[in-house]
This record gives structure tokens, sequence and C-alpha cells, in this order.
């Protein structure tokens, strides 16, 4: 059987739904995330990679004794994409049925919601893992932890109303 491997990805986090779990598809309720990860950071992407090869080399037992050629992996060029947010970068999806915890960048716990969003950088935690469900054989990432690090341009066009407004007086307003 093969051992599932923990890592710490160091990245851009977008789709953020870890406050409440959402269905995707019609399926089960999870929480779920997309890092994503520059491509000038060889050193996250190689621990990435090398922790999926682990786990493909330890999982043949799952495939019937050979690596099938369809298998999934979880990270994707994002310059193949066509969306401007995966440019010059490597995505992962992660996925889990547990809330994450998380944290600032002091490990003091995040509460307000506001807090965290599509566009920030973060530390997020996954294990990496072997699958076989039916004809999908591949590898995949449960989502951990999340350690909210700065933040960086939200992602979705939406602005902030202090941004977009400016006061009126009452006078004005019915004029």
């Amino acid at each position: 059987m093969a051992k599932k491997r923990r890592i710490i990805i160091k990245c851009r986090i977008v789709y953020v739904n870890c406050w409440r779990p959402v269905s995707q598809y019609g399926g089960e309720e999870k929480y779920s995330l997309t890092a994503v990860i520059s491509k000038d950071d060889e050193e996250t992407v190689k621990e990435l990679n090398d922790a999926i090869e682990q786990t493909r080399n330890e999982s043949l037992d799952k495939w019937g004794g050979r690596v099938p050629n369809s298998l999934r992996y979880p990270i994707h060029d994002g310059d193949e994409s066509g969306n401007a947010i995966y440019k010059n970068s490597w995505y992962v999806n992660m996925k889990s049925r547990e809330k994450p915890q998380i944290v600032d960048r002091n490990v003091k716990t995040i509460t307000d919601q506001t807090e965290l969003y599509s566009g920030c950088y973060a530390r997020v935690s996954c294990t990496v893992y072997a699958y076989s469900f039916g004809p999908a054989k591949g590898i995949g990432l449960w989502l951990g932890n999340i350690q909210k690090i700065s933040d960086g341009p939200a992602v979705g066009g939406r602005v902030s109303a202090v941004d977009e407004f400016t006061p009126v007086p009452m006078d004005d307003f019915l004029q």
C-alpha cells in the first residue's frame, strides 16, 4: 500500500471555498481551493513533482501492477489553460471533506472570512494520494491547512465599496 505524503506548497490561492463546503457538479460538498505556483519557484514545483512520482511508484498495486496509460495527474501547466490567472504558473486543485484550519503568518487563527480570499498568498498543506474509482485512475491532493502569508490582488473583479463610492451629502442625493 502506498504511503501518503504530506507537503506544504507556497502559492497564490484562487477559487477559495474554505469557509463552507460546496458541491461541484452535484457531487458531495467539499472544501476546496486551487493553488497557483509560479514557474520560477523551482523548489516547490520539484517537491510537488517528487511527491507525485513517489506516490505513483508506490501505488502500482492499486492499478493492477502498472501505471495506467490514462493516469490523471494533479499538476497542470497554466500557460496551456487559457486562463490569465494561471499565466507563467503551474496549478493544482485540492479538496477535503474536513474544514481546513486557517492561520496567519504568525500562526494565529483567522476567523474573519474577508481575510482569506481568491488572490492572496499562502502556504497550503496537502496530502498526495493515489485513487482508482472505476475507470478514473490518478493522483490527487487532499487539502490540509492554510497559512495566509500576504495579501494579493483579488481575483474575480470585485471592487470594495470604499474604493468604488465617495460620500454623498443627503441634499445632493435628492436633487
